[in-house]
């Protein structure tokens, strides 16, 4: 027996999808079977994304950087997912050096990023820097509104060719034959 049961619910929520968009762009689409879409978005948030580590280097995705703005841009860079994090995480690990601080009384401090020459990796210098971020930041941002469009979803209901003839009230023909004549 085959039944004809929909995947998602027809209430226009779909938290799901909305968990799986978060997870990976395009996915929460790819759950609702809504392909090419999917296609579109993974292909076009993510390659972004990478545009932006491409133009500006790892240090564009940087929760612990001592510049204010690229800790606040990590906040809409996170909603890439997983692969935001995981960035981060080779950036923290692999190339960014930290020293070992004493206090005054001779207790340990937090570690700080190590001066640019004994530091690892260099950061971007300029505008190439903030432009990679920039890429970074609205690919968080699009996969954002993906989300959303993923987590609810508009119900299109289609309309049977029985039902009800599509009325019109006539303006349209009223103005073309104005116009024509």
């Amino acid at each position: 027996m085959v039944q004809n049961e929909k995947p998602h619910p027809e209430t226009g929520f779909d938290p799901i999808a909305g968990v799986l968009a978060l997870s990976l762009p395009g996915a929460g689409h790819l759950a609702q079977r809504k392909y090419k879409r999917a296609i579109f978005i993974a292909i076009g948030i993510l390659g972004l994304y990478l545009g932006g580590l491409l133009i500006g280097g790892l240090s564009v995705v940087d929760r612990k950087s001592p510049r204010s703005e690229t800790r606040i841009s990590f906040i809409a860079q996170a909603f890439v997912g997983p692969i935001a994090f995981l960035t981060d995480y080779v950036h923290q690990t692999q190339f960014k050096t930290t020293v070992q601080r004493s206090g005054p009384r001779g207790g340990t401090l937090p570690p700080v990023i190590a001066p640019p020459g004994q530091n690892r990796m260099n950061l971007s210098l300029g505008k190439v820097n903030e432009i990679g971020v920039l890429y970074t930041v609205i690919a968080g941002m699009l996969n954002f509104i993906a989300f959303l469009d993923a987590l609810l979803p508009s119900v299109r209901r289609e309309q049977k060719k029985e039902e009800e003839p599509i009325r019109t009230t006539g303006a349209l023909d009223a103005v073309l034959e104005k116009g024509a004549s």
